[in-house]
């Protein structure tokens, strides 16, 4: 009786909360390729895949996407379920989430109580199945059913309904003749019990149909049926009569109006109401996918795949077929990405931290242009495996490459693959085995241009790891690390990063050897490591390096941030030390980012950084890192995980990109890198009308609000002056800036100003026109623009 007490207690307490929305400033990038769940709507079809979801409206042929942005939490769903009563729709997640999207207004219900509740073990909150009856919302769990009222928002009673009362997992339910009825699974059969019956928290009331296990169970107008393994059975009162015996395993099954669809990984089966086949589609033609969950509305099939979205057939004709969904990359666990302006580009390749490439990734790679995706498949990569770092031709246009963590580099003109350099047809080296001489792999983990148009590259496990590339004469030089690793092979597992500074040094990370320096201008070479604990290095494990704009390297390790300031003096300096940034929270001193697992950093126009952590989300940090003014996890943005596994900045608008190992999205956080002259420098919106309601705003972090002046050069002073030539606003570079605590009306964040237009006494200006006067205090260059402001 102790399970029975037990669930008198398991009544829920409601608790949620209200996402937000953040379209404003974020920007989603996922993938729809992979379906698990398709459902029915008002005249839609909702298909949920991984994190994301979206509806496809079948008259219209309209596709809406729900993700992060509009307040989903990004994890893996479960389970989907659309009430047309309430004009709604529930997403189920692995970890006892609830999220109820409402569709007059899109906001976003996050629902925690499963999540909360701390008698149930983390591993039976999974939400398997919705199912909806007189306003109440019966919901399949592994340790049983739960009870949610749509109408007050909140949870009633919970159901144990194993033996003797202990936790069972219920895989689905449904309301037949005023029976609630539950296929089980672990062996606890089928379960029923009058829906009326007031105490149906007590096991005791339900009775068992059958034995073993049953993984989904339906009914309509013409009966009660359930599926156990590959056989279809109605229920007739207590017993079971088999009607159907399917081809494999079914994976979902679904009764919807005047039909049936049971699906299987390679089949959609379609029945009428009294069980007669009416129309199968398989998964091989014209597609060679997999199939998940299928569903009937009128004269079509909607299946969904592991691979091309949702399928449409008809009933009648199935061999026409239509692919459905929205614009996306091929995957949601980019590995590396790189911007160019307005552009992207996503590798899926991949290796373990301690760089080992198995197993071998065959996957494409993404490229978003012109607000469109272009998806290229491995076949057409020219046997390319774990492809990773993408280094964009600064001379030729739409010429990309990317290394090969298994093969060698791979060369692309226009989208195509044009040539796979392996040691074959170039300088680059396999790692040698002495045990097996027929081990044949070149691990490049980085590549980067020089401002020569060099393309240097660097490889794992060779003596020979860097190696420059004149792409335009073909021509390949290597630069032996032999006097810092004398076993090339064992002595080190893999190099990360790979920057190039201004002095045209080059900064390598290792896996045992820390922080690594090249120099080879000049015909002259020379090379040092520095991963010892003397030098206050963290850890040898470096994953992350950058130059920052004022020549300090910035070093990501496995257990914490450094910044090497005197780069200069790297190689002569016997005693190279590296700094951590400490910083005073409430009169304690901290370390930065201490202890955390760095993925990325990249340095923004303003010089200020954005820094990826495994678990930890994302942190923008001003230039001297004394200031955190972002920090980005799950909770209070729509990035999809904590880990991000890569960063990227586009230049030309300030948009950050973030990618993570759940999905992509980008932060527009306005900043730009300063332009050389200030030939182009423009100032907009001009004019300001009312509508815009973007003035007088004290956040200048917010893009979407305040004016920017845009094209300035690296070391400005611009002064806005009313008609009559009054000081209206002033800011100069490096020092009124958007990161200050100062919380300027005038700030400069690299390439681009932003004024709240507000005077010197904190008012917002008056109805007129206003000169912008900018001077650049390196170069002298002047420049005058008008604004014209309409209140």
């Amino acid at each position: 009786m102790l399970r029975y007490f037990l669930a008198i207690f398991f009544i829920f307490i409601s608790w949620y909360n209200f996402s937000q929305n953040y379209s404003d400033l974020w920007k989603g990038y996922f993938s729809y390729y992979q379906v698990s769940e398709v459902i029915k709507g008002d005249d839609l079809v909702y298909a949920a895949a991984e994190n994301a979801v979206f509806r496809y409206n079948t008259v219209t042929e309209e596709i809406q996407t729900i993700t992060t942005i509009e307040g989903l939490s990004g994890m893996d769903i479960t389970t989907i379920h659309y009430s047309e009563n309430y004009d709604l729709l529930m997403v189920g997640y692995e970890n006892g989430l609830i999220e109820i999207v409402f569709e007059s207004d899109e906001d976003v219900l996050s629902v925690v109580d499963i999540v909360e509740k701390l008698s149930v073990s983390p591993t039976l909150k999974s939400i398997n199945h919705f199912y909806e009856y007189e306003g109440l919302v019966y919901i399949s769990t592994d340790y049983g059913i739960s009870v949610y009222d749509l109408e007050r928002l909140e949870f009633g009673d919970s159901y144990f309904i194993g033996f003797g009362g202990s936790y069972a997992p219920v895989n689905e339910t449904t309301v037949y003749n005023d029976v609630i009825y539950a296929a089980c699974g672990e062996g606890n059969a089928i379960k029923y019990a009058p829906v009326t019956n007031p105490n149906l928290i007590d096991y005791n009331q339900w009775t068992t149909i059958g034995s073993g296990s049953y993984t989904n169970i339906q009914s309509n107008a013409s009966g009660l049926y359930v599926l156990n393994n590959t056989s279809l059975y109605r229920i007739s009162g207590n017993s079971l009569g088999s009607i159907y015996s399917m081809p494999q395993t079914p994976l979902d099954f679904k009764l919807v109006e005047n039909n049936a669809s049971i699906t299987t990984q390679n089949y959609s089966l379609v029945f009428d109401l009294n069980f007669n086949q009416i129309s199968i589609v398989d998964s091989f033609n014209p597609y060679n996918t997999r199939f998940t969950s299928s569903i009937v509305l009128g004269d079509d099939i909607f299946v969904g795949t592991l691979g091309y979205g949702v399928l449409k057939y008809g009933i009648s004709n199935n061999k026409e077929v239509l692919e459905i969904r929205p614009d996306g990359p091929l995957r949601n666990d980019a590995f590396k990405i790189q911007t160019n302006p307005n552009e992207i580009w996503i590798t899926y390749g991949d290796y373990t931290i301690s760089y080992n490439p198995s197993p071998i990734r065959s996957y494409g790679i993404s490229h978003f242009k012109d607000d469109t995706w272009t998806n290229i498949p491995f076949e057409e990569l020219l046997g390319a495996y774990n492809l990773n770092e993408v280094a964009i031709s600064p001379f030729v246009a739409n010429e990309v490459f990317i290394s090969s963590f298994h093969g060698g580099i791979l060369k692309l003109n226009d989208e195509e693959a044009t040539t796979f350099y392996t040691p074959d047809n170039s300088g680059l080296e396999s790692l040698v085995v002495p045990s097996d001489p027929n081990v044949v792999s070149v691990r490049v983990s980085d590549l980067e241009f020089d401002q020569q148009g060099l393309l240097w590259s660097i490889s794992s496990r060779i003596d020979n790891a860097l190696k420059s590339f004149d792409t335009q004469t073909g021509q390949w030089r290597s630069y032996s690390f032999e006097d810092i690793i004398s076993d090339p092979l064992n002595g080190e597992l893999g190099f990360s990063d790979l920057v190039i500074d201004r002095s045209q040094t080059k900064w390598i990370g290792g896996y045992f050897s820390g922080v690594i320096g090249v120099r080879t201008e000049s015909g002259g070479y020379q090379i040092k490591r520095v991963n010892s604990e003397s030098s206050n290095l963290p850890s040898t494990v470096v994953k992350a390096l950058e130059i920052d704009n004022s020549g300090q390297l910035w070093i990501g390790t496995t257990f914490g941030l450094r910044v090497l300031y005197n780069t200069n003096g790297f190689f002569e300096d016997p005693n190279v030390e590296f700094r951590e940034i400490v910083f005073e929270d409430d009169g304690i001193a901290k370390e930065l980012l201490e202890g955390q697992y760095i993925t990325d950093i990249k340095v923004d126009g303003s010089n200020s950084k954005w820094i990826g952590t495994t678990d930890s989300g994302l942190f923008y940090v001003s230039p001297d890192g004394q200031k955190t003014i972002y920090h980005f996890t799950t909770t209070n943005s729509p990035l999809p995980s904590n880990f991000i596994t890569d960063i990227s900045l586009d230049s030309a608008n300030g948009t950050v990109v973030i990618a993570t190992d759940r999905g992509m999205v980008s932060f527009l956080s306005g900043g730009s890198n300063p332009s050389s002259t200030l030939e182009e420098a423009f100032v907009y919106p001009n004019p300001v009308r009312p509508e815009y309601d973007i003035l007088g705003k004290e956040d200048l972090n917010d893009i979407n609000n305040g004016i920017k002046i845009k094209g300035l050069t690296e070391n400005v002073n611009v002064k806005i002056t009313d008609i009559e030539g009054n000081l209206v606003a002033e800011c100069q570079s490096r020092v009124n800036t958007r990161t200050s605590s100062a919380n300027y009306n005038f700030a400069i964040d690299g390439g681009t100003a932003i004024w709240n237009g507000r005077n010197l006494a904190n008012n917002i200006v008056a109805t007129g026109v206003y000169l912008i006067m900018i001077s650049d205090l390196d170069s002298f260059e002047t420049k005058v623009l008008k604004l014209l402001v309409v209140r």
